[in-house]
């Protein structure tokens, strides 16, 4: 299996491209805005390309190392489809609330996990143990409490290699606590998003659910790619991939001729304008 791939096409049709209202903005996304139309920030495409494309490839290559990768979402648009893409991949989720020191403190966590299996299993052998139907009600309401906020990490064991993070404003103690840690970070960087707060930042809408489904497809697609490297023999090794290089680098190359020729054509057209000015001039004197 090999790195997935996606086309301009498919960012456009997924609405990536667009930002949020120009009055929700952070000053550090203005390197990869490329423009404004009815007040909303338009995303330069070409900026997002090569950097998704990057993403894609460590997020490959932590999975071909044996990585845990942890999917953190918790916007209402975001969260089923986060929790089908860990589920899809094998891996962890965080879906609901994001609870401080969930990285930082996992002994504490832990602790809070274990309680939650010790109560799905005393509530499973309820008769046995000659619990009450009002006993059992309490441990199925603590039960399910406990499972929406670590449903998604049970069989963590322990912090990631990696956090996929959708929001990087909503989702800035999970931002904090992968510093903190050294752990790599990739994150949909909308224009409301400080960028330089993750490692892997990918300009790009954070609130369509087609785009979030697009992202979320294309990490699937790295990390299954990354763990068939590893079962096949991969596993320590640098994994390289010509593909993303050749690919990144090919948009940042057309972009680069598009500025030129622009530029180019814009010295040319002030260049007839002096022309014409001086010709004027010129005409005037005699």
């Amino acid at each position: 299996m090999a790195l997935p791939t996606f086309t301009m096409k498919q960012l456009m049709e997924a609405g990536v491209h667009f930002g949020h209202h120009t009055r929700r903005w952070n000053p550090l996304m203005g390197a990869y805005v490329y423009g404004i139309k009815d007040k909303i920030h338009i995303i330069n495409l070409n900026k997002t390309a090569p950097l998704l494309y990057r993403a894609l490839d460590a997020l490959e290559k932590i999975t071909a190392a044996g990585g845990k990768v942890l999917f953190v979402a918790t916007k209402h648009q975001a969260k089923d489809i986060i929790k089908d893409a860990a589920e899809r991949c094998g891996q962890f989720y965080v879906n609901n609330r994001w609870l401080g020191g969930m990285m930082t403190n996992w002994s504490t966590v832990s602790q809070s996990i274990r309680r939650l299996k010790k109560l799905e299993a005393d509530i499973d052998n309820a008769e046995k143990l000659g619990l009450t139907k009002k006993e059992v009600g309490v441990m199925q309401k603590e039960a399910t409490k406990l499972r929406d906020i670590f449903g998604g990490i049970l069989d963590m064991h322990g912090t990631p290699q990696a956090v996929i993070i959708i929001d990087i404003p909503r989702e800035m103690n999970a931002v904090r606590e992968a510093r903190n840690l050294s752990i790599p970070t990739i994150a949909i960087a909308d224009t409301n998003a400080n960028p330089e707060m993750v490692d892997y930042p990918i300009p790009g809408n954070d609130d369509a659910s087609r785009a979030v489904q697009l992202y979320c497809d294309l990490f699937v697609d790295s990390i299954l790619s990354g763990i068939e490297k590893r079962l096949g023999g991969a596993q320590g090794k640098k994994v390289e991939s010509d593909m993303v290089a050749d690919a990144s680098d090919k948009i940042e190359d057309d972009a680069k001729e598009k500025e030129l020729k622009r530029r180019s054509k814009t010295s040319e057209e002030r260049e007839i304008r002096r022309e014409k000015m001086a010709d004027k001039i010129e005409e005037k004197g005699v």
